[in-house]
């Protein structure tokens, strides 16, 4: 706002100082410009002086303007109090009554002029009136947010009370916690004392019969020897008596089912462990005794009398055998025939050493990782993704029977050497030993704590091979279900094991391509050997046992000379090499790969 100043002039009298504000946006055209006052312009008394000064104070800014007085008088007046008039102008002017200002002055002019206005009554407004309402204000301001503090105070106040409820709760769980753990240590540390006390029992007791087991496995393997000579001798002196024209000998039955003519104990089906009428089922199996004479020793020893060379083996044929990767391969027990199983879900057999296809079969759900002869050639067991076993009948060329119990895909089986049994092994860490007349499992036999990758039975033999990725291998007694022994030595998941033609080596490759021969008599590692850094799939022995065949997943085959330990390579294939096999006389190497192609070396 801009403020000028006006003269009201009456008819008889002098010119009086009025305080007018006019609005900045006026719109009655006219130019106001600000009159500053001059000492020069001041030719009234001093009352007129002050009067005019009093209406020169400017109250937009809020603050006073100190006006100094003539030269006569130089003292500056400060603090100046508003007039009641000049209060009720300003009043009047800045709420824009501009009627009843009019009115107002008016009035008061004409009072003014006649005398009857006593100047003398009229006092000023004091400042406490201003800063009273300004207090006022403050205060209610104040009080308002005295009320909101209050409020919090209040609130927090049970937000205390709340929360110290809560400590208080938790002091106690705690202190009722804390008390249990002292319990619980004090009772842990008797169990720990009172197991201390049986440590040397239990030790004791497995030093026993760890070493219970190992006279077992040991009295087994030369029964079976000792069968064998006697088995050679006998052939020998029958043909030297028919030579001489002797007579020959006969025993009587009765001497024959003695106990000690031969060496061998008879055997005898109502003492046998497994044999449990109460808890079996009527079509069950018995397993065959353990004084069984394995009858390829001859042949096995002729054969070790050749010598086969590593050099020796090349390429000759190699083929496309299935669209998808060939996870194992297994020979007939006695013809030139193999069966190879697929991802593909389908499994076939060749012939050898053509390679042409004779028969096909598919009926399972998912992929194909292993496949096993029934020792009399008639049948083939396969298992696969959908964790079931599968026996198929060549006669028939159907599958006549699905083994189901494992939870997991089964990686691996194997038939046992009188035909009446097959075992499995899963994905759930679990072995299973199914009789195929029964139709049911025997056995399961849980002892690994990772996935059981392979299984073999030892021919003519009860004795069972398995390898984990547990790092582990272990022998089994299938006939009462329980773990003969365990080796420890890898330091990777074992991916294959398999005994040699004799029975008395066992080898065995992990994922970082280490393969080891084992003493299975002494139960100690023979060789380590690394042939890595890819990992190794399965592991074959020669017919003679000479040779050790290692599929790799460089795409080659690894061949060990058993005796120099002198290594070389196959290389034909150009995918991982999943499954490496012999013939029956060693001529041939068969090796399958994840890319669909089977490899004949001679």
């Amino acid at each position: 706002m801009a403020t000028n100043e006006t003269a009201e002039e009456s008819v008889d009298g002098p010119y009086y100082l009025e305080k007018v504000s006019i609005p900045e946006d006026s719109e009655d055209g006219f130019d106001y410009e600000e009159i500053t006052v001059e000492e020069e312009s001041i030719s009234e008394g001093e009352e007129d002086l002050e009067a005019a000064v009093k209406a020169l104070r400017d109250r937009f800014d809020g603050s006073e303007s100190v006006i100094q007085r003539p030269s006569s008088d130089k003292q500056p007046i400060t603090a100046i109090p508003e007039v009641v008039d000049d209060f009720l102008r300003n009043f009047l002017a800045k709420m824009g009554m501009h009627r009843t200002l009019d009115c107002f002055q008016t009035e008061w002019f004409e009072m003014l002029q006649k005398g009857t206005l006593k100047t003398e009554q009229i006092g000023f407004i004091p400042d406490a009136y201003t800063h009273n309402q300004l207090l006022d204000n403050e205060l209610k301001n104040i009080q308002r947010e005295r009320d909101n503090y209050k409020q919090a105070a209040f609130q927090a106040g049970e937000t205390i009370v709340k929360l110290q409820k809560e400590r208080d709760f938790h002091r106690l769980q705690h202190t009722r916690v804390v008390q249990e753990k002292n319990r619980l240590i004090e009772d842990i540390k008797r169990l720990k004392k009172h197991y201390a006390s049986y440590e040397p029992a239990l030790r004791q007791l497995n030093e026993k019969y760890q070493m219970v087991l190992r006279q077992k496995m040991l009295i087994s393997i030369e029964r079976d020897r000792i069968s064998g000579q006697v088995h050679n001798l006998d052939s020998t002196c029958k043909m030297h008596s028919s030579q001489n024209g002797q007579q020959k000998v006969q025993r009587s039955p009765e001497r024959s089912r003695r106990p000690g003519d031969d060496g061998l104990a008879s055997y005898d089906p109502t003492k046998e462990p497994t044999k449990s009428m109460a808890n079996g089922h009527p079509k069950d199996s018995e397993f065959p005794a353990s004084t069984r004479v394995n009858p390829l020793l001859p042949q096995i020893k002729a054969l070790s009398a050749q010598s086969t060379k590593v050099s020796g083996f090349s390429l000759t044929k190699a083929f496309k055998a299935h669209t998808m990767a060939v996870s194992c391969l297994a020979l007939h027990p006695r013809k030139l025939v193999v069966a190879s199983a697929s991802d593909d879900q389908r499994w076939r057999l060749w012939g050898i050493p053509e390679g042409e296809m004779i028969m096909t079969g598919e009926g399972h759900t998912d992929w194909l990782s292993c496949c096993s002869f029934h020792p009399n050639g008639g049948c083939l067991a396969t298992t696969g993704g959908d964790t079931t076993v599968r026996i198929w009948d060549f006669t028939k060329g159907c599958c006549v029977l699905t083994l189901e119990g494992h939870v997991h895909a089964t990686w691996g089986c194997s038939f046992h050497s009188c035909g009446n049994f097959v075992a499995s092994c899963s994905m759930d860490n679990t072995v299973k030993v199914w009789d195929l007349n029964s139709e049911r499992c025997r056995h399961t036999l849980r002892g690994h704590v990772d996935s059981v990758n392979s299984v073999m039975f030892l021919p003519f033999s009860n004795i069972l091979l398995t390898c984990s990725a547990d790092k582990t291998l272990s022998l089994w007694d299938t006939r009462a279900g329980l773990c003969a022994q365990t080796f420890y030595g890898h330091k990777n998941s074992c991916n294959s094991a398999a005994f040699n033609a004799v029975g008395d080596t066992v080898a065995s490759c992990d994922s970082y391509g280490v393969v080891k021969l084992w003493d299975v008599r002494n139960m100690l590692t023979m060789v380590t050997m690394d042939i890595g850094p890819h990992p190794s799939n399965q592991v074959a022995f020669s017919p003679n046992g000479r040779l050790l065949a290692v599929a790799n997943n460089d795409g080659s085959v690894k061949l060990v000379e058993v005796a120099s330990l002198h290594v070389s390579s196959l290389c034909g294939h150009t995918d991982a090499v999943q499954s490496v096999i012999f013939d029956h006389k060693g001529e041939y190497l068969l090796s399958a790969a994840s890319d669909g192609k089977i490899s004949i070396w001679s």
